[in-house]
């Protein structure tokens, strides 16, 4: 099918889609209403740190074909660094009790009985509980799915799935945190092993794309919002940017991949996710010590994930509404007293930025997650993308790739 495929937004959804669509030969017009590309993954230069930091800490996974395929495609593959095995560094911050989780390579879960593999006091059928959330019915919550308490929840499913549905997890899809668990743990280590985009999310994932599709002839318009879509019975006809507009020809498609509360302002009758987690990221200027794992696992504290890079320590809090309207010197004081007990760094607060993303993910909530759409809409040649969309995961940048690529495939 020839004519133009107009993707509007140029988060990673959006990157995704035009990557796959460019690289097949097809013509693209990539609009973003922004000044910069990347949405909600995004670096920037903080002049408070006097640093470049990426908007938001993001673990990814060995297992994360879609992402990992993104970054090959053009030409990042080497932008992630980690473990050459599944490990993963927790600490207790209130004890100062350390441990090292180190799952096995292959799917059959050996290591549980190994006890320096597994979490301090528990005992090997311990794990086996979480294995209902792989078989876990779409009502269900994880609370009415699995026990939420005791040693082995505090220590490990409950910051794990915390972090990977960003929301309170008694109250969170329990099919969703079985589709996490089995796409990583169930998997085997060789499935699960920590990476992080080594010099932040922009040069990962970002910058590399927008030269790969220059490259294809693919530029896109910033600072283009789309206020309206104008349609013709089953088609759209029309892309209203305000002062431009864009008439749709009979061949030209559109994949809108936009936040979902736009999306709902644009589409007439959508069914969309409309309750959102907040996440918050605090970025202190000061190298780390020698020794500081890549990525450290924090229980019994504020802080939830000590992420180690060459010029600064990043804390990710997830589920963080109720720290919304706390004042960030209390924040960046709190947690900072945290990090440096934990380090051994120095009490004195460092240079210190505190970034509050209010809607970050939606909430991972059965209800909410029936209110998923998928790619496809009312228009024949309309489609959706975006990690808000129904790609089976939690909002991830895995689940972000995933959808444009499914949006490029239906083009």
């Amino acid at each position: 099918m020839s004519g133009v495929t107009h993707i509007v937004g140029a988060g990673l959804a959006g990157l995704a889609c035009a990557v796959s669509l460019a690289q097949a030969g097809k013509t693209v017009a990539l609009y973003e209403a922004a000044r910069m590309a990347g949405g909600r993954c995004r670096s920037y230069f903080d002049p408070a740190l006097g640093l470049t930091i990426d908007n938001g800490n993001h673990l990814l996974l060995s297992g994360n074909r879609a992402a990992r395929e993104y970054l090959a495609r053009i030409g990042a593959g080497d932008a992630l660094v980690g473990p050459e095995q599944c490990v993963f560094d927790f600490e207790d911050v209130a004890g100062g009790l350390r441990w090292r989780l180190a799952p096995n390579a292959s799917r059959l879960p050996w290591w549980i009985f190994v006890k320096a593999r597994r979490v301090p006091g528990t005992r090997p059928f311990d794990y086996l509980g979480a294995a209902k959330l792989l078989y876990a019915k779409p009502e269900a919550t994880i609370g009415e799915t699995m026990v939420c308490s005791g040693l082995l929840y505090e220590r490990l499913w409950g910051p794990v799935l915390l972090s990977a549905l960003n929301m309170e997890p008694k109250e969170a899809s329990a099919a969703l945190a079985g589709a996490v668990l089995r796409e990583t743990l169930a998997a085997g280590g060789d499935a699960c092993r920590p990476m992080v985009a080594k010099d932040g999310l922009g040069p990962a994932f970002i910058e590399p794309a927008l030269l790969f599709l220059k490259g294809l002839g693919v530029e896109v318009a910033f600072g283009a919002r789309l206020r309206r879509i104008d349609f013709d019975g089953a088609r759209a006809s029309r892309l209203d940017f305000g002062e431009t507009q864009v008439a749709l020809g009979p061949d030209d498609r559109v994949v809108l991949a936009v936040p979902p509360w736009t999306a709902s302002e644009l589409l007439p009758g959508l069914v969309a996710p409309d309750e959102y987690r907040a996440i918050l990221n605090a970025h202190y200027r000061i190298a780390p010590p020698h020794g500081q794992p890549l990525l450290l696992g924090l229980v019994g504290s504020l802080s939830e994930w000590l992420f180690a890079f060459n010029d600064r320590l990043s804390v990710t809090i997830s589920g963080a509404d109720r720290l919304m309207d706390e004042p960030r010197e209390d924040l960046a004081a709190r947690i900072w007293a945290e990090v440096s007990k934990s380090t051994g760094l120095p009490s004195a607060l460092p240079p210190w930025q505190i970034v509050k993303e209010k809607r970050a993910t939606f909430a991972a909530t059965p209800a909410q997650e029936k209110r998923r759409p998928g790619p496809r809409t009312p228009w024949d040649n309309l489609s959706l993308a975006g990690d808000w969309t129904a790609t089976g995961l939690p909002a991830t940048i895995e689940g972000a790739i995933r959808s444009g690529f499914r949006a490029a495939a239906i083009v």
